[in-house]
């Protein structure tokens, strides 16, 4: 019995051993697989509703119409093709693993917070339920941005095409350009949140991210000119422009927590091997000096000296 209270007050703590730490991963791993798996299961039987969602931006963009190798405004286009007896059913499973992986969100999120929150303190764990909060419409944010652009890229990519040259596309390249770039875009969406949770667990400070603004913008846009397909301009800002916005308001949270945190600790943000600063203000003393008790001598002994009982 006192062993297991033991433990109960070391795990509201958060501290464990390594052991502990690995057993506790590997279950937040298989529930968020599991969450996946289901979700798989239940996006296969409406995969192709998901395909043809899917498919018709990058059609009506640069799909093919009646034979031809232009569109009617001269582009080039490209007709969508298959390849092999299996192609359509990897196609078919490759569709409802993105749809899995996207309608799951809420529930590997929490299992990736909740693996974090045992570094929180109780005050800050109450946040987890925000951080999906927040985490979840802000991976759709960056999947539906990489849905989005995806057809302008398109087009952009096939501009390169030589006259008279008939553009076949193959789905599975298709889906897999357009998988990736939702994944990326998605995660990439939850920079923010990673930042304020290395704020609140005590890892970095508001104004140390703030001071990384410049290597960050730079970085960000590294970032778009490589998730972006096509490398050119407009995609690039369309992805480095809202990552930091997010990153700039993830640094007004942090500043704000860490403001919060030395208004209730002072010494918080001191290192191991660091004093806290002393108040060194002398206290005001008060002048008037009590009267003693003469403890009943006379007149003449106090005259004379005899202060003390002798």
């Amino acid at each position: 019995m006192l062993k297991s209270a033991r433990k109960q007050d070391k795990d509201a703590e958060g501290r464990m051993p390594l052991a502990e730490h690995l057993r506790e991963l590997r279950n937040r791993l298989l529930k968020s697989v599991l969450a996946i798996a289901v979700a798989v299961i239940v996006a296969a039987f409406f995969q192709k509703e998901i395909f043809e969602f899917l498919m018709k931006p990058i059609l009506d963009s640069v799909g093919c119409k009646n034979g031809v190798t232009t569109m009617d405004n001269g582009k080039p286009c490209a007709d969508m093709t298959t390849n092999g007896l299996l192609s359509p059913f990897t196609i078919a499973l490759k569709v409802a693993l993105m749809a899995g992986v996207i309608g799951a969100a809420p529930v590997w999120l929490y299992q990736l917070w909740a693996f974090v929150a045992p570094g929180l303190h109780k005050n800050e764990k109450r946040y987890s339920l925000a951080f999906v909060a927040a985490g979840v419409p802000l991976f759709l944010a960056g999947a539906w941005l990489a849905y989005a652009i995806l057809p302008q890229t398109a087009s952009i990519m096939l501009g390169f095409t030589p006259d008279d040259v008939k553009n076949l596309l193959p789905l599975d390249d298709f889906l897999d350009l357009i998988t990736r770039m939702v994944i990326v875009f998605g995660l990439a969406f939850e920079l923010p949140l990673l930042l304020i949770a290395l704020n609140m667990t005590g890892v970095i400070t508001g104004s140390r991210m703030l001071g990384w603004w410049r290597g960050m913008i730079v970085g960000l846009t590294a970032f778009a000119a490589i998730a972006t397909p096509g490398g050119e301009p407009i995609s690039m800002l369309l992805l480095a422009g809202p990552l930091a916005v997010l990153y700039f308001i993830a640094v007004g949270i942090s500043l704000l927590n860490d403001k919060r945190r030395r208004r209730k600790d002072p010494d918080a943000e001191l290192d191991d091997d660091e004093a806290s600063e002393l108040d060194l203000t002398p206290e005001p003393v008060n002048a008037s000096v009590p009267e003693q008790s003469d403890g009943g001598r006379s007149q003449s002994q106090r005259l004379n000296g005899y202060d003390d009982v002798t």
